[in-house]
């Protein structure tokens, strides 16, 4: 599958940005190793069906980032030894969205998730298949898993602050659980649908735990694990106020972990591995299928 759509069809050609984001994917995800050379400015700029100065101004972001070296009169800029240093987790939202894009330059996507309610894991689909409806080249398969609580358990979290064993707090998680895994269905099953992608598998199981995480595989290579802190806050439910403890999800930190061309050491492989094998042994044993009616 090629990694990068060219302009076509009267599209405009990639702006300077929609270069850098290629090339960074390819070096985040090993594609392009420290050490290797780039393609000439010439070459990058046929790829990319633009002009050689959107490709320089590409290049010197890259540059900025620390991700490519500076070079010689006219050779081409190298990937920088430490370009696949993991550097410090950035909150969920942002982190789960570049990491999605990544995945999905493989040929076949994965993407397991042991969340809340799949709010994050909806927001950073959503801009990959704005990418995918738009032309860009698409994987030829998508299979996503999501786990959740179990909505029908005595969960420990969300709970009022004053009166825990009211179950308003739970009822309002599992209408939001229900919006956004219908969100989710409709978007991947559309993909399937146009045609975009051959073949589309979601499965939504849920669990009799509370999460005091989230966790997001994938392609079975990488692990996005990231902690619920417990907040007072006030929501509102059919029209009143309540006063709840409650996790929030967008703005946790979120660590990676890889058994791919960047992770760091075998312990690190190591736990991403049995981090999948936890996660199989929840969705084959005690998890059960999610009614969407």
């Amino acid at each position: 599958m090629s990694h990068d759509s060219p302009a076509a069809n009267g599209a405009q050609p990639p702006s300077s940005d929609r270069v850098a984001d290629a090339l960074r994917d390819r070096i985040l995800s090993g594609d392009l190793r420290p050490g290797a050379k780039l393609p000439t400015q010439h070459e990058l700029a046929a790829e990319f069906d633009t002009n050689r100065t959107a490709v320089r101004q590409a290049i010197d972001a890259l540059r900025r980032e620390g991700l490519l070296t500076g070079t010689g009169r006219g050779a081409p800029p190298t990937v920088a030894e430490r370009a696949l240093a993991h550097d410090q987790p950035r909150i969920a939202g942002v982190e789960l969205t570049d990491r999605i894009r990544a995945a999905f330059q493989a040929e076949h996507v994965t993407i397991d998730a042991f969340c809340l309610t799949s709010e994050t894991l909806n927001s950073a689909l959503a801009q990959q298949l704005i990418v995918l409806h738009g032309g860009a080249g698409a994987p030829r398969s998508i299979t996503v898993r999501v786990l959740l609580p179990s909505l029908e358990s005595h969960l420990g979290l969300p709970r009022l602050v004053r009166t825990p064993d009211d179950r308003r707090p739970l009822e309002r998680l599992h209408q939001l659980a229900l919006t956004f895994c219908r969100s989710l269905t409709y978007s991947l099953r559309a993909l399937e649908e146009g045609g975009i992608v051959p073949e589309v598998s979601l499965g939504i199981r849920t669990v009799p735990i509370t999460p005091t995480h989230k966790l997001y595989l994938l392609n079975g290579t990488e692990a996005l694990l990231g902690f619920y802190k417990v907040v007072p806050r006030t929501v509102e439910y059919r029209g009143e106020p309540m006063e709840i403890y409650d996790v929030l999800g967008l703005e946790a930190p979120i660590f990676r972990h890889s058994r791919g061309p960047d992770s760091r050491d075998e312990q690190e492989a190591a736990f991403v591995a049995e981090t999948r094998a936890w996660f199989d042994s929840l969705w084959s044993s005690i998890a059960q299928p999610l009614t969407l009616d």
